[in-house]
């Protein structure tokens, strides 16, 4: 089965939690025996781009507001002229349409893979029986939670016109998707009243597992991508809320671009950035804190950190999607209750049938999206068959319907 998987970034060097997501589905998918195309922008932000051999470049692209400076203006100029969400209007080209007409016009492809709703505007130009829109999260309902916590009123005039956009997009892409691959239970039922909807048990980005724990080098880890606002609110709630009520003793480490700001700000908190090896710094925490407040779908780094074996103090927020999680995990979102959570799990010994119970829980976890992923693509092949007998008996030619004019 050939499929073409459009997305935002190319995400194979899964430096950040939405395209470790997109290459975990990518990697299922030839595991299933899929041939899959990708296409998408390197990020600027990331540096010099190494491909694989199953990704196109379509350009490197500013994709942070913070770093685009004076093109973000303009991308908020656009978007006010075409009715565009923000979001959206950053990943928006005539390079990226060229690319896809042209793959499109010299190869067959089974189905089109629309990876996140912000590149959900190129559906004007496709013209195919059977996409699927994999919803990493409820983008509107992110922006109408911007919007319920923002103070500022052209914050919120900006989050609330976003949020409504938004919702407009995510609704058009499921009506016109086959089906949805939705990554919690939350957002496959916001789904299915457009389509099929399935949830995806996503598992962790880890590709090899330790069999034993690591050396502890640090007491409290904390790690994100700092500049996605859900991530920066929970970091900075930790810091004013649930730090001052922690010994100053330990040691706690803060890794993940986008948080400079922090840098010897406190006397026993080291921000050590962007770090090469993820796993072996969860490992080498003797407790990861995940203090998510908002956001949504599910938190790539919650999976990580259970992956790790190592201990979790984590808010209810940071474990959506995620059941049954192992004794390594537990949950606090009340400040003080956080931290001595925190405390209590530096001071104890881990048990080694603990980080087991933990590795076990990632393994079942990745077998059971490995299925999933196998039995969506048998269900599309169903699909196929179905859709050619029924062409064939009626002579007609099964095309999309996407019709609403081109961008």
């Amino acid at each position: 089965m050939k499929i073409l998987f459009l997305t935002t970034v190319l995400p194979a060097r899964k430096l950040h939690g939405s395209e470790i997501a997109s290459q975990n589905i990518i990697d299922a998918l030839q595991q299933a025996g899929c041939a899959v195309t990708v296409l998408g922008y390197g990020r600027k932000e990331d540096g010099a781009l190494h491909k694989a051999e199953h990704e196109i470049l379509v350009a490197d692209r500013s994709v942070e507001t913070k770093k685009a400076r004076f093109q973000a203006v303009g991308w908020f100029a656009l978007s006010l002229i075409k009715q565009l969400p923000y979001s959206e209007v950053k990943y928006v080209s005539r390079r990226y349409i060229q690319q896809v007409q042209s793959l499109l016009n010299t190869q067959s492809y089974d189905a089109i893979v629309i990876d996140h709703s912000q590149v959900g505007w190129l559906l004007d130009v496709i013209d195919h029986p059977k996409i699927i829109l994999v919803a990493h999260n409820l983008e509107h309902e992110i922006y109408r939670q911007h919007y319920q916590r923002s103070q500022n009123r052209l914050a919120k005039w900006v989050y609330r016109r976003e949020a409504a956009l938004v919702e407009a997009r995510e609704a058009r892409l499921a009506s016109s998707a086959t089906e949805v691959w939705a990554l919690t239970q939350h957002d496959a039922n916001y789904f299915a009243k457009f389509t099929k909807a399935r949830t995806l048990n996503l598992p962790s980005g880890f590709v090899k597992m330790h069999d034993e724990p690591i050396t502890k080098t640090f007491d409290i880890g904390i790690i994100g991508s700092w500049s996605w606002k859900p991530n920066e609110e929970g970091l900075r709630w930790f810091l004013q809320t649930v730090y001052p009520h922690l010994p100053q003793s330990l040691t706690i480490h803060v890794a993940g671009r986008g948080a400079d700001w922090l840098m010897d700000s406190y006397p026993n908190i080291r921000y050590r950035g962007f770090v090469g090896d993820s796993q072996e710094f969860m490992m080498q925490a003797r407790v990861m804190a995940i203090p998510v407040l908002s956001g949504g779908g599910i938190q790539i780094k919650t999976l990580d950190a259970i992956a790790s074996g190592t201990c979790i103090v984590s808010t209810t927020t940071s474990l959506r999607g995620v059941a049954n999680p192992p004794q390594t995990v537990s949950i606090a979102d009340e400040p003080q209750q956080f931290a001595q959570l925190l405390t209590a799990v530096v001071s104890a010994e881990q048990s080694p049938e603990a980080f087991k119970e933990a590795q076990q829980w990632y393994c079942d976890r990745q077998a059971r999206f490995l299925s999933e992923v196998d039995q969506a693509i048998h269900d599309l092949i169903a699909f196929r068959n179905h859709v050619g007998r029924a062409s064939s008996l009626s002579g007609q030619d099964v095309r999309s319907t996407n019709q609403s004019g081109l961008l």
